[in-house]
């Protein structure tokens, strides 16, 4: 494992945000949906990700996920991704979101 400088770390802009909104990415190569982030002061974010094996949209909304706001925006499956929801894949290779055992403000930032 290489390891990195505490300095390192704190360029990383990690910050809670809620999903407003998510919906089927038609044009993704690989099952995505296209996500609306509130990150408070920080604003809406969309975002696209690979979650249809664990999460009906239904089951997104309202949900409270750490994203990293300091990646440049990249074009994915025709959406302008503009944070990455952070997740981490189970021993199927499917993703399961990093979430928060308590309510947090929108634009919280990972201490």
């Amino acid at each position: 494992m290489h390891t990195i400088e505490w300095q390192d770390f704190e360029r990383v802009e990690l910050r809670v945000g809620t999903l407003l909104s998510a919906r089927l990415n038609e044009k993704a190569l690989k099952p995505a949906y296209i996500l609306e982030v509130d990150l408070g002061e920080w604003g809406i974010k969309t975002s696209s990700a690979q979650l249809t094996a664990h999460y009906a949209t239904e089951q997104l909304i309202g949900r409270q996920v750490l994203c990293v706001c300091n990646f440049a925006p990249k074009r994915i499956a025709g959406i302008r991704s503009e944070v990455l929801v952070t997740g981490v894949y189970d021993a199927d290779g499917k993703v399961v979101l990093a979430s928060f055992e308590h309510p947090l403000p929108n634009g919280a930032r990972l201490a």
